[in-house]
């Protein structure tokens, strides 16, 4: 039960009757609003922790009323209630501060989970959570550039609903520090934070590592396992490469997000979870969409709060900070002793594209902190790659003359006849890795796989040859 009244603003009386009732069944105090105006009065008056407002009212829209209770007293807990045919409202919403949007019809169970959820965490916002700072690096990020300050301010400002966030960008980026950045600066940053690379594990396994499964539900399941979306109940989970996750899973999934209700493998029975999804991917999702690889209906779910992280090639000065903060704590971890970088060296990487990202420069960094020692990183201490890089950047090859290329020998219809698919699957994958030099993130790209999935297949065959 909760210490102030629920505020509902509801302007159809059969609907203000059937939530009063569940509510009050379930033990808590409800004041009751049929217009905008009333509501505003009513929460002005009991100052309530939650409100459940409908988007459709007679004097008002919902999206407006909703501003004004947020800019009154943001730490209310919104919960906003549209129909089916009005999802983007919904979105709209959740974007602008709501904490969580119900779809009609919904069912007793999931209107009382969301309600649970949203005077649960008012509770603990109001008891545990510190004042908010204004927008800097989150922990984790180093950087001060335009593009990442839009970024901390977009954590900051979802940190305290329960709205999904979805990470976009490059790899190397560093989508699994943004996901902890927004766990860390919620209200449920004393929860579990539980990561799930769907890209790393088997589709086949996938499902148990989300949900669990019980002892005997399948072949090799010696005992009960817990999935990831159990252990991170009263936290985050964060679900990254999702667009690799199978269209089956993903129908579980979404049923999983609509019902807060996961059913181990094996389990006869669903149990209720209290949990933030927060998912991330380097492709883009609306063309998975349209190439019918990610379900529409699980996409406008989940992308409800975007967050981009801009390339390092567009930072601009913060691949500087990024390096003099990573070669401290290099130096430190390797017993080196290096105090920064060599004038030609801070030129060389505000002038480099950095196709792998921040994963690839602190890889540079790592490089030359265990391989010498400072006071100074310089030219010399660079892998050998990065000053052809830096050549090829500034001595750019002449255009040759237009001559077709030698042929090249490739995999014939010929030299696959007789071979199983797991076998011309292999050579198919590593013609095309050394068709691109080597490199498996392009052959993924033309392969139109996550590059991930080549590693792993690569290691599989490794292991099996060994």
């Amino acid at each position: 039960m909760s210490g102030t009244p629920l505020l509902l603003i509801e302007d159809t009386p059969s609907l203000q009757m059937v939530y009063e009732s569940v509510l009050t069944g379930a033990g808590h105090s409800v004041v009751v609003a049929g217009t905008a105006a009333e509501g505003l009065d009513q929460f002005t008056r009991h100052r309530p922790d939650v409100v459940l407002l409908d988007l459709m009212l007679p004097d008002r829209s919902g999206l407006d009323l909703m501003r004004d209770l947020l800019t009154l007293r943001p730490d209310t807990n919104v919960i906003v209630v549209t129909a089916n045919g009005s999802i983007n409202r919904a979105v709209e919403a959740m974007r602008g501060g709501a904490y969580e949007f119900l779809l009609k019809p919904f069912n007793e169970q999931r209107f009382l989970h969301a309600i649970d959820n949203a005077l649960s965490d008012a509770r603990r916002l109001r008891g545990d959570r510190p004042k908010a700072a204004a927008p800097g690096p989150m922990a984790g990020f180093v950087g001060s550039s335009p593009a990442m300050q839009r970024v901390y301010e977009r954590i900051q400002s979802v940190s305290r609903s329960m709205a999904t966030v979805f990470i976009t960008g490059e790899s190397g980026t560093g989508k699994e520090i943004c996901a902890q950045a927004v766990h860390a600066s919620s209200n449920r940053a004393n929860g579990p934070f539980v990561p799930l690379n769907c890209g790393a594990i088997p589709s086949d396994l996938l499902e148990s590592e989300v949900f669990g499964h019980l002892r005997g539900s399948f072949t090799g399941a010696i005992a009960d396992k817990p999935g990831a979306a159990q252990a991170a109940d009263g936290g985050t989970l964060f679900l990254d490469e999702i667009c690799e996750m199978d269209l089956n899973l993903q129908t579980k999934l979404l049923r999983f997000l609509q019902t807060s209700m996961i059913q181990p493998v094996g389990a006869p029975t669903p149990r209720k979870v209290n949990v933030r999804i927060i998912c991330a991917t380097n492709r883009d999702p609306l063309e998975e969409v349209r190439r019918g690889r990610f379900r529409e209906d699980l996409y406008y779910r989940l992308h409800v709060v975007p967050v981009h992280l801009p390339p390092l090639r567009e930072r601009g000065a913060d691949v500087i900070e990024i390096s003099q903060d990573a070669l401290e704590r290099f130096a430190s971890e390797e017993g080196r002793v290096f105090t920064g970088l060599d004038p030609r060296v801070r030129d060389l990487f505000l002038g480099l594209p950095w196709p792998g990202n921040v994963r690839q420069l602190l890889n540079v960094l790592r490089h030359g902190v265990v391989l010498n020692d400072g006071p100074l990183l310089t030219l010399d201490m660079l892998p050998i790659e990065l000053l052809h890089e830096r050549e090829r950047l500034t001595n750019p090859a002449p255009a040759a003359p237009s001559v077709a290329p030698a042929p090249r020998p490739h995999v014939t219809l010929d030299g696959l006849l007789g071979k199983t698919l797991a076998e011309i699957e292999q050579l198919v994958i590593e013609e095309t890795i050394a068709l691109h030099g080597g490199s498996v993130p392009k052959a993924a790209r033309v392969l139109d796989v996550s590059p991930s999935t080549l590693y792993r297949k690569r290691e599989t065959w490794t292991k099996d040859q060994s």
